[in-house]
């Protein structure tokens, strides 16, 4: 089998056999393959697209390129969900709190955030001490001790990923639903839980920019998932503003814990509620989404899902008395605010902006050796649909660079803000499920 015959068959639309993307991908995770010819017929993949069976065949190939964890010790249905990236996502912080509270066990392997978008594990270890580097044996020990554990990738977990997706990125081949699918699923694949929710994002703070883009990745992610007999379902939802009211790292962890004791965001808390109700379907615990959603509903009100919270921290090492008294997070040197120029109401908060000026405010990476500071970020005064009047605030920067420094990301900021003289219809956060 020749690599030139893969390309050139890809490139005039065939379709790849098992044996072909084997080989491929054997061929990327141990070299033997160059990375001029891979980045060939990745772009070939770009033009011509791969079938539902391609697809499932690449992801499999893919996940068996590694290490595949084994949960089974896990006594119970595992669950995990995923996101594909926006701003002020804190979902994970709240959502394993609450199956686990509810009786479901969620064993989670989580990433880092890069550009304008912001990462679980950078969020978690704003709190003192907490590890996420921890070994299959003691995360699968907690998970069946306390419900929960969200640690980062550990071992060789799809390594022929990692090669292709460095590849992607400089060969601008990242743009494709094949390939995109094939990458996430492939990880959470080998992850090993039991079921997935796939949260995917659209609109100006998300990957997916169009809902229709949407819903074909969502729909082509579930499909794996059920080609390789793994329940998978996916939530469609709104990124075209920034989710609750905080992006940077302590900052969200504040808000998740204001959101277990009750007081969160609107639509913060109607999307972790929409997600809890589906996974405690696919948990077995519930039989409809109305029950999924009372049960998650009084976990908050007696203060258990708050406890879960506090157990993981302190299970992974972390000073759970912050979860008791979040006023001890440290708070940056400056909060500059940030005020309306025009009486209105807010139309559109532009999340892609809001992303990247919390990045250069100090919250997020641009490389994957920066250094984040846990206490930088923004914290939003009025979102969509709500009125304001000239030198009302609408956000706050915290920071811990010079002003001088920040002028025009302060700038950036306020630009993000689009205000209209009428009335403006406030979209559902959720927008549909895909099962």
């Amino acid at each position: 089998m020749r690599m030139t015959d893969i390309i050139a068959k890809k490139r005039y639309g065939g379709a790849l056999s098992d044996e072909e993307i084997k080989f491929f991908i054997k061929g990327v995770t141990d070299h033997s393959i160059p990375d001029y010819q891979t980045s060939a017929l990745l772009m070939a993949i770009v033009f011509v697209g791969m079938n539902k069976h391609e697809i499932a065949s690449l992801t499999d190939a893919m996940m068996h390129s590694g290490d595949v964890v084994d949960l089974s010790p896990i006594k119970g249905i595992t669950v995990d969900k995923h996101s594909t990236g926006g701003v002020g996502d804190k979902t994970t912080l709240i959502i394993g709190p609450l199956v686990a509270s509810c009786g479901a066990k969620l064993a989670k392997m989580s990433g880092r955030g890069l550009g304008h978008t912001g990462g679980t594990l950078d969020k978690l270890e704003s709190i003192p001490g907490l590890s996420i580097e921890i070994p299959i044996p003691q995360f699968v020990h907690q998970v069946n001790d306390i419900g929960l554990a969200v640690i980062g990738q550990t071992g060789d977990l799809v390594p022929a990923d990692k090669r292709i997706y460095a590849l992607r990125d400089v060969t601008a081949t990242v743009e494709s639903i094949p390939l995109i699918a094939s990458s996430i699923m492939s990880k959470k694949l080998a992850s090993g839980t039991d079921t997935i929710l796939l949260d995917v994002k659209f609109g100006s703070g998300a990957f997916m920019k169009t809902y229709d883009d949407a819903v074909e990745l969502a729909t082509t992610m579930v499909e794996i998932g059920k080609s390789l007999n793994r329940d998978t379902k996916a939530m469609l939802t709104d990124m075209d503003q920034p989710l609750g009211l905080t992006i940077g790292n302590n900052l969200e962890v504040i808000e998740a814990i204001e959101t277990l004791q009750g007081h969160g965001p609107t639509d913060l808390v109607e999307l972790c509620l929409s997600a809890v109700s589906v996974m405690l379907m696919q948990a077995q615990i519930v039989k409809s989404e109305e029950e999924g959603r009372k049960l998650a509903e009084s976990k908050i009100a007696d203060g258990s899902a708050l406890k879960k919270l506090e157990q993981m921290v302190a299970a992974q090492g972390g000073d759970a008395s912050y979860i008791v008294d979040p006023s001890k997070f440290i708070v940056s040197k400056h909060l500059i605010p940030i005020v309306a120029s025009e009486d209105g109401y807010i139309e559109r908060i532009d999340s892609l902006e809001i992303g990247v000026a919390g990045m250069h405010l100090g919250a997020g990476r641009e490389t994957i050796e920066d250094v984040i500071d846990p206490s930088a970020g923004i914290v939003l005064s009025a979102k969509v649909g709500d009125r304001v009047h000239k030198g009302d605030l609408l956000a706050t920067a915290h920071t811990n660079k010079p002003r001088e420094e920040i002028e025009g990301v302060l700038q950036d900021i306020k630009n993000s803000y689009k205000i209209s003289k009428e009335p403006v219809k406030i979209q559902p956060v959720v927008h549909k499920l895909i099962i």
